[in-house]
């Protein structure tokens, strides 16, 4: 009798100790689970705190903004990432007017800014005339075509310039070509580039003899001499313009980032770059 007695205590230890066991393990699992969701809540809750800013800026705009004022924004606001993309004014216009996902617009002439405020598309209080530039006729640094001015721009076999359907860089050169009354000549000798940077590049290469860009975008490049600067009175003003995008869904940071490029270190950097400010 006491064997079995003994037996059955010994066989309501070794389920208890079993259950016990059981009880245990549950628990240190879902200790870990809980580990887990709290570290991926914490990962999220730190991604959530970071914004992307989407800019869209003139192709000349891309060296200065590139290496100088979006480190240096970023490194003032680490929570905020910029992103930018750089074409011609009126293409980054028609980007707009379809939708595109842009916070902050610059453009290198007031007619695609005032475009899109008329059709409300922009804030209109936060445009601001920021930056002027100035229109060169530039030529291969080995040229030896002889061209000294704008009027002499015929002694070109080969032109480029932007398209002036799109490119302000190509509108201002028209204006200039029309009021010296050598339009139809020079387009009849020319190449039309999608955005400033491309005549730039043609022109550096070799592929044209002459071509009209910004002077800024000529002083970024040691394989093109600075024929002349447009003559006053041949065309228009340069103006670089900024504005916050109405449909962002990022209104406060893409102001901060407006009144960061308004401020006086970012002028200092634009004017590094060739740009004459205009506040």
């Amino acid at each position: 009798m006491k064997k079995i007695i003994t037996l059955v205590l010994i066989t309501c230890l070794i389920l208890s100790f079993s259950a016990c066991s059981k009880d245990t393990e549950p628990a240190e699992s879902q200790d870990s689970s809980s580990a887990a969701d709290n570290s991926q809540d914490e990962k999220e809750t730190e991604s959530a705190g970071n914004e992307t800013l989407l800019i869209a800026a003139a192709a000349s705009l891309k060296n200065c903004f590139e290496d100088d004022l979006i480190p240096i924004f970023e490194e003032k606001h680490q929570s905020i990432t910029v992103d930018a993309t750089y074409d011609s004014s009126g293409k980054l216009q028609a980007q707009i007017e379809e939708g595109a996902d842009v916070d902050v617009f610059m453009s290198a002439a007031m007619k695609q800014m005032n475009a899109l405020d008329e059709k409300e598309l922009m804030v209109k209080e936060s445009i601001v005339k920021l930056l002027e530039n100035k229109i060169v006729l530039i030529v291969p640094k080995d040229s030896d075509k002889g061209i000294t001015a704008f009027e002499e721009i015929l002694k070109a076999d080969t032109v480029a310039v932007g398209d002036p359907e799109s490119v302000p860089a190509g509108q201002y050169a028209k204006e200039a070509f029309e009021n010296l009354g050598l339009w139809d000549e020079v387009l009849a000798k020319s190449s039309l580039g999608t955005n400033v940077t491309e005549v730039l590049n043609w022109i550096s290469e070799g592929s044209a003899d002459a071509g009209v860009v910004y002077s800024t975008d000529a002083a970024s490049n040691e394989n093109v001499i600075v024929a002349a600067e447009a003559p006053e009175g041949i065309v228009s003003k340069v103006i670089y313009p900024v504005g916050v995008v109405k449909a962002s869904t990022k209104q406060d940071t893409a102001k901060l980032f407006v009144e960061f490029l308004k401020s006086d270190e970012a002028l200092s950097v634009f004017e590094k770059y060739g740009f004459t400010s205009l506040k």
